[in-house]
């Protein structure tokens, strides 16, 4: 991916770090019509909601990712839909800009104003505006994250369970398409985003599932809704979607189990899921991982491939959840299972895997990570893993290994010294490597990350160039003049 991802100068740029460089200025600066919108940004949302402060614009320029910072040359901070189009039409008719941005927890350069222009900061959008919970369902806005919202819930019985890890907001998880350790039982954001509200780049609003409408499935036109999930904001700024909820389960069981080798483990992974059993959650960790993690975390889990577990449902349910899966990690040599059934004993044995990027950045301290995803069919996830794992042995690299594998989705943590430039080609060569390996067995180059500026190339390759041509077709339908988030996925 960092090959056709940044290209060669763009992975130089690792060694300078996220550092900012202000003193470019974009086209619109130069233009002069970025001082001419200003003026009209402010009587939209006064004095306080436009900011051309260095510090603000640096903060909206770059995300977690290894790509550098690409501030824009102006930040508004709209606190409605109703701004949020009008700002739109004062970019539409200047030609500037538009980059929507939420927390900034993206992985792939996705809020990079690499044209320059105007950040969408929507932060202050943080309403939770509609709640049905007979109806399994709720409303919010963009600047809304998941953790607000379930504690929002806590004393309905409801929850919202796609968790990517960070405390994204809802709508960024919804441009991006996120998932998470959940998915294997509660799907992706692409199965959970039930309407959006969008403001086109010209600044007209639409409901893609129609206004007010929030019903849990339909066949009525083209899934436009789902068009949008996973945009990346190159179609349109979200300012509200509308989600599907879920009844917080009876009981919740937690198990973590070693193995003998990655084969065995993941092995088991597939068998768990071939048996039918509604497992919740199923992450995998390698050696690698978990001794990073015991370090980090003062934890004494056997440095061995593992494979960290969830069961959700009735206690009775859970027992025979819990005795198939027991057999199946038995006969594929697993230990003995560690339980937690109370959420303390829940919380500390999931740590490790809450906390594998930092023990990851622990490993070498003063280096910087860069993490990489990828995802295949469950029938080809023992072949790529083992794989990995000997690619990244032979070439001297860190990388530990975890991943959401229960849907065949995994994740390399390279850590690497950004003053060393062979190293820094190494890991360049091989998460290239890494994502046509994954395209080679019929699987995808990014599974939850998205495509941002990273990963264009593959994306290309992925697809074929026939269906690329589809997707630039709606991408000018929408947005003729590029301006939503440009340089971006396609």
């Amino acid at each position: 991916m960092a090959a056709a991802l940044l290209g060669r100068r763009g992975w130089s740029r690792v060694r300078a770090g996220r550092a900012c460089r202000v003193g470019e200025r974009s086209y619109a600066a130069i233009s002069g019509a970025l001082e001419r919108a200003v003026s009209a940004f402010r009587a939209v949302t006064g004095d306080e909601g436009v900011s051309l402060g260095v510090a603000i614009r640096e903060q909206h320029g770059r995300d977690e990712s290894v790509h550098r910072c690409r501030p824009p040359d102006v930040v508004v901070f709209p606190r409605s839909a109703e701004e949020v189009s009008a700002l739109a039409k004062i970019c539409h008719h200047h030609r500037l800009p538009i980059i929507p941005f939420g927390t900034g927890t993206g992985l792939e350069g996705g809020v990079g104003a690499v044209k320059g222009g105007v950040c969408f900061s929507l932060r202050n959008m943080d309403r939770i505006l509609d709640l049905h919970p007979e109806d399994f369902d709720v409303t919010v806005e963009p600047g809304v994250t998941r953790k607000a919202l379930n504690s929002y819930l806590r004393d309905t019985g409801l929850w919202f369970p796609v968790d990517p890890g960070a405390d994204a907001s809802l709508c960024g998880m919804a441009a991006t398409s996120a998932s998470g350790t959940n998915a294997v039982r509660y799907g992706t954001m692409r199965e959970n985003v039930l309407n959006l509200e969008v403001v086109l780049a010209d600044g007209t609003v639409i409901h893609t599932a129609g206004k007010g409408r929030r019903p849990r499935k339909t066949s009525a036109g083209y899934n436009l809704t789902n068009l949008f999930v996973g945009s990346e904001g190159t179609l349109g700024v979200l300012t509200k979607a509308t989600l599907r909820l879920y009844g917080i389960p009876e009981a919740v069981v937690s198990a973590v189990c070693a193995f003998p080798t990655v084969q065995a483990a993941v092995d088991s992974t597939v068998e768990v899921l071939q048996a039918g059993i509604p497992v919740a959650r199923i992450e995998f960790l390698d050696d690698v991982m978990i001794d990073a993690c015991n370090r980090y975390s003062g934890l004494s889990y056997p440095v061995a491939p593992t494979l960290f577990l969830e069961f959700h449902g009735s206690e009775r349910s859970l027992e025979e959840q819990v005795a198939v899966t027991e057999d199946v990690t038995r006969g594929n040599g697993g230990a003995d299972f560690a339980w937690a059934r109370d959420a303390g004993s829940r919380t500390r044995l999931w740590q490790a895997r809450h906390d594998a990027w930092y023990a990851a950045l622990a490993l070498r301290p003063g280096c910087k990570a860069y993490a990489t995803d990828v995802c295949v069919p469950l029938s080809r996830l023992p072949q790529i893993v083992v794989e990995t794992k000997e690619d990244l042995a032979r070439n001297g690299l860190t990388g530990p290994i975890a991943g959401h594998v229960g849907d065949g989705n995994f994740h390399c943590l390279m850590v690497l010294d950004p003053d060393d430039p062979d190293e820094v080609q190494r890991v360049h060569e091989f998460t290239e490597r890494l994502a046509r390996r994954a395209l080679s067995l019929g699987g995808t180059c990014t599974g939850e990350h998205g495509v941002g500026l990273g990963k264009r190339a593959l994306l290309r390759e992925e697809l074929g160039p026939l269906a690329i041509e589809v997707m630039q077709g709606l991408k000018a339908t929408l947005d003729p003049k590029n301006l939503m988030n440009p340089g971006k996925v396609l």
